[in-house]
């Protein structure tokens, strides 16, 4: 029945959706904030998807084989939480009446783990399609991996609802041409076609063929004229899950505030309020109780909740499968939970590479070696490089590539997409069952910022091998040349950022990385090559997991300067830290690859690296010196880089900008008084 016109016929269907539109109507409306019209438009969407379509046990949220549900269009979060309280899994009418106040579980957008059912975070506008994305690959890579006589044990969708501003953003664009590439059948996109952005209708700034664009991509293309057509919905549903080879798009016309008399179809129900005179006219029109707030009909609530369970039963017979795989096959199901917990086999630590004082190799080169050594130990590490894998050095050796068709592969080429690669490594990660890593040069991180930061948000445990760390690269000049980077991201709440020195620190820091799952871990690494320290004659690289070590130490008691520097900038450190011994001065090397894990240590560790007596400090890196003051002090000194590069061979640019032994020693004995 089509529900495009409000009528006097209140079929119960109708009443099960007019209960989702106004729940979020009377939260926005007593939040005094937030976005009412893409719920009240959706509603019917959000019906149909959850009492119908969506494999999923509300009881048993973390079920490894549920279909994945992600609200790109996070703005319409009262639509997720709505179905979350209709539908079972933990959320409260109390929690409804929170919506977007302090410490609530319902804040105004989507918040990874606030909720039982919520997959992602979202709202930054096109991140949920990318996170989609991923999370499609990862559900496509474990149904290769992991099967019996019966077929895969990880089979399931993966839904999004997304935006006019989805589309827009141009990593939907990345994301979208990467899912076609793959042949992601089982990725279902539900686009909320509404003629209405924030400034006004779409016609002022969008007016491409979107399904053109999409049909472009290879993908599977639907339109439903009408949201409220349950029979049209119900239909392109059932025909894009029969669509294998490619994933799917279903242009949903919706309106907008549908149902207020004087905001539907307009900007006006997009991020604001009815308004108390609104939302009594727009229950009046469709026929709802004006009182209570928050009313949900006894027979509503019943039946959503009953839906809630229609997936017990399927997820009783998986349990009761994977049961049995257990049993015939002990050895996999060792593997499928090490997957689950990210953890490496027993022994892969021994299997890591060592390397020798004497020699010399790139920290990118080490890192290309360590991952292919864990590899055999991680079975389900799967990930690549935007288009630099070469030069990445991330390229799984005796793997095969995921592709269209043959989804068991472990390397990734995401091609020139740096910007849907993260989004789609935070959505694997956030998948379960498999370790993503992605790599592109450091500088391109630019590139990938909102994702980076909506990762470390969540706590998605992504490896990023960030390569060709500084002026160190080269000839390529200033475009190529990271210089604010570094301090950006060691900005970010949550994401650790390690810079090895040299080969034996490259080891321990991937140690470190896989030893964390509680947010993304970056190794950033050089192009060129640097010696590999001698760890009989200074200290050994296992200060890495402590963030800062004591390197290098001369003469007896409190050193009279303490020289810090990390990655290529610890061998100048070193250099000009043997003349000062040399003349008698007491002096101290610190690496310090990771400045996060180094501050979360205890004060004693601290001060016993960098004792507080001690203000003759000097920091070196080949970056911007924005943070550095916090280890130097008031009275301790910086060289670094608070200018863009040049185009000029690497050793031409380190004598240029002042980053040699020689300057490094003066500067230290500047900071003497000498």
């Amino acid at each position: 029945m089509s529900l495009q016109s409000p009528d006097t016929t209140k079929t119960f269907e109708r009443t099960c959706i007019d209960t989702i539109r106004f729940l979020a109507v009377d939260a926005v409306q007593q939040a005094d904030s937030g976005h009412p019209g893409m719920p009240m438009g959706m509603a019917p969407v959000a019906h149909a998807l959850w009492t119908r379509h969506l494999k999923y046990d509300a009881a048993h949220p973390e079920w490894p084989d549920r279909d994945r549900f992600i609200l790109s269009a996070g703005h319409g979060s009262m639509l997720l939480y709505g179905m979350l309280f209709l539908t079972g899994y933990g959320l409260t009418l109390d929690d409804l009446r929170h919506f977007r106040k302090l410490g609530s579980r319902t804040p105004g957008h989507p918040e990874y783990r606030d909720a039982p059912g919520i997959e992602t975070t979202t709202g930054p506008l096109g991140q949920g399609f990318g996170n989609a994305v991923g999370m499609a690959i990862a559900e496509a890579f474990l149904g290769a991996t992991f099967r019996d006589e019966s077929g895969p044990l990880i089979d399931h969708y993966t839904y999004t609802i997304a935006s006019d501003g989805d589309l827009m953003e141009g990593v939907s664009a990345e994301a979208a041409s990467l899912a076609g590439h793959l042949g992601l059948g089982k990725l279902i996109v539900l686009y909320d076609d509404n003629l209405v952005s924030l400034d006004g209708p779409t016609e002022m700034a969008f007016t491409e063929d979107r399904m053109a664009r999409f049909a472009a991509y290879r993908w599977h293309t639907q339109v439903v004229p009408d949201a409220n057509d349950l029979t049209a919905l119900d239909d392109a549903l059932d025909a894009a899950r029969a669509e294998t080879e490619r994933p799917s798009i279903i242009a949903v016309r919706s309106h907008i505030g549908y149902g207020s008399p004087h905001k539907q179809d307009t900007s006006k129900a997009h991020g604001s309020p009815l308004g108390l005179d609104e939302v009594k006219a727009t229950k009046e029109n469709l026929g709802w109780p004006l009182e209570p707030t928050f009313y949900v009909p006894d027979e509503v609530l019943a039946f959503y909740r009953k839906a809630g369970t229609r997936g017990a039963e399927t997820r009783r017979a998986w349990d009761e499968r994977l049961a049995a795989w257990r049993a015939a096959a002990p050895e996999k199901a060792a593997i499928w939970d090490r997957a689950w917990r990210r953890e490496p086999a027993p022994g892969w630590e021994a299997a890591l590479p060592t390397y020798e004082a004497g020699g010399a190799e790139a920290t990118r080169v080490v890192s290309g070696a360590v991952i292919n050594a864990l590899a055999p130990f991680v079975p389900t590490m799967i990930g690549g490089s935007a288009d630099l894998a070469s030069s990445n050095n991330t390229l799984i050796k005796d793997a095969e590539v995921f592709r269209r068709g043959s989804h068991g592969g472990r390397n990734i080429w995401f091609g020139v997409r740096e910007h849907a690669m993260a989004s789609a490594s935070n959505g694997m990660a956030l998948h379960g069952g498999v370790i993503p890593y992605a790599a592109t040069f450091f500088v391109f991180t630019d590139y990938q910022r909102p994702a980076l930061r909506l990762g470390a948000l969540m706590g998605a445990p992504v490896k990023y091998v960030f390569t060709h760390d500084s002026i160190g690269l080269g000839e390529d000049g200033p475009t190529h040349q990271p210089v604010e980077h570094l301090a950006i991201l060691r900005a970010t709440p949550n994401f650790t950022v390690l810079r090895p020195a040299d080969a034996t620190e490259t080891v321990a820091a991937w140690r470190v990385a896989m030893g964390m799952n509680g947010g993304p871990v970056a190794l950033v690494l050089t192009r060129q090559k640097l010696p590999t320290i001698d760890r009989t004659r200074y200290a050994p690289a296992e200060g890495v997991a402590r963030g800062a070590y004591v390197l290098a130490e001369a003469g007896e008691g409190e050193p009279q300067v303490i020289l810090i520097a990390s990655g290529s900038e610890v061998h100048l450190a070193l250099e000009a830290h043997e003349r000062l011994a040399g003349e008698g001065v007491r002096s101290r090397v610190v690496s310090m690859p990771c400045r996060t894990l180094f501050f979360a240590q205890d004060e004693a560790y601290r001060d016993e690296v960098l004792p507080p007596a001690v203000e003759a400090r000097l920091s070196i890196e080949a970056a911007a010196t924005f943070g550095w003051r916090d280890v130097v002090g008031d009275h301790g000194r910086m060289i670094g880089l608070d200018r863009f590069g040049a185009s000029a061979p690497a050793d031409d640019l380190f004598e240029a900008f002042g980053f040699t032994a020689g300057h490094v020693y003066r500067v230290a004995r500047e900071l003497l008084g000498e």
